[in-house]
């Protein structure tokens, strides 16, 4: 027989009350019924816990050490309760977030300092990777949470948020004869080396998709395994590249890069927060969640125009393609 958490409840009352009388009206159970459950905790520990003097009881030896290691016992069940609460109330606990480069590096480190802020309870970890590493962890369930550029869903995912906004523009150095070239269109690229990221990026991804779309044809092509090579190749001159505005708002700010849009297509996506569709989402994970979606928009337009014309969206005639899956 095993000692069941009512036995040492029992103890504790008879201990606590000083008889068995006092212990059953605390308990509101028959005496008879405290003295068989004691009776059940002497037989399976093999030991007299408690002397009988009249109407009183005190503890043996025996029953002192039993009294301190259930106290302790009780002690840990209501931490754990406690804890438990927390958990709700998400003042403890830990959240594991995976992103893919664009949004781990140049999005979440502001998200996760105001999640920081309002949860610093929350214990949280941020993992960067490409967007094939980060479904990857998630299908593994090393990850709760990923953030990822917009993508068809896999075996294993689940969407449950794309709320953050982005758009990839192509950015050319200040050298470049595209810096103040206003009527750039996708099949010019043909003459250019475009500077990519490796397979496995969503950048990649939607901006192949893109291109795809226009019936572009692409010259020569260099691979960079990071967002920051590329800016810096861009920067020296070895090409031009497609990236997120979120990447180069300083470099543009500063005249480092200039950032352009194709005539007639403006790519746009989503930033997709994705778990384990077998998992149930934590408190932490949905409460991240609403912190993601508090950037919902318009990312934000880093694209210096031509002084000699002030750009009109509204004249443009650009068509706006949302490479964010539908299957999301």
């Amino acid at each position: 027989m095993d000692i069941t958490l009512r036995q040492l409840e029992v103890f504790r009352a008879v201990l606590g009350a000083g008889s068995f009388r006092a212990a059953a009206a605390v308990l509101h159970v028959s005496q008879p019924a405290l003295s068989q459950h004691i009776a059940e905790l002497e037989r399976v520990l093999g030991a007299r816990l408690l002397d009988r003097l009249g109407r009183r009881v005190a503890p043996t030896e025996a029953g002192r050490i039993v009294a301190e290691h259930a106290t302790r016992l009780f002690a840990t069940l209501t931490s754990a309760r406690e804890a438990v609460a927390d958990l709700g109330d998400l003042r403890r606990g830990s959240l594991r977030v995976g992103a893919s480069t664009t949004p781990g590096i140049y999005v979440l480190p502001a998200v996760i300092a105001a999640f920081e802020q309002r949860y610093p309870g929350i214990a949280l970890t941020l993992t960067i990777a490409n967007s094939a590493g980060i479904e990857e962890r998630i299908r593994t369930s090393e990850l709760d949470l990923g953030v990822v550029g917009g993508h068809g869903l896999r075996a294993g995912e689940e969407c449950v948020s794309a709320g953050l906004v982005d758009e990839l523009v192509l950015i050319v150095a200040p050298t470049h004869p595209w810096a103040t070239r206003r009527d750039i269109r996708p099949e010019h690229l043909a003459d250019q080396r475009l500077l990519i990221r490796e397979e496995g990026s969503a950048t990649r991804q939607v901006m192949e998709r893109a291109l795809q779309h226009t019936g572009a044809r692409l010259g020569r092509v260099m691979e960079l395994g990071h967002t920051e090579a590329i800016k810096q190749a861009v920067m020296a001159g070895l090409g031009v590249a497609f990236v997120s505005v979120h990447a180069v708002r300083t470099e543009v700010a500063h005249g480092r890069i200039h950032a352009r849009r194709l005539q007639g297509l403006a790519i746009r996506r989503h930033f997709h927060a994705i778990h384990h569709d077998a998992r149930a989402l934590s408190a932490s994970a949905r409460a991240f969640i609403g912190f993601l979606e508090v950037g919902r928009g318009n990312p934000g337009d880093v694209i210096r125009r031509p002084r000699r014309r002030r750009f009109d969206p509204s004249k443009g005639g650009r068509a706006a393609v949302d490479q964010s899956s539908p299957s999301v």
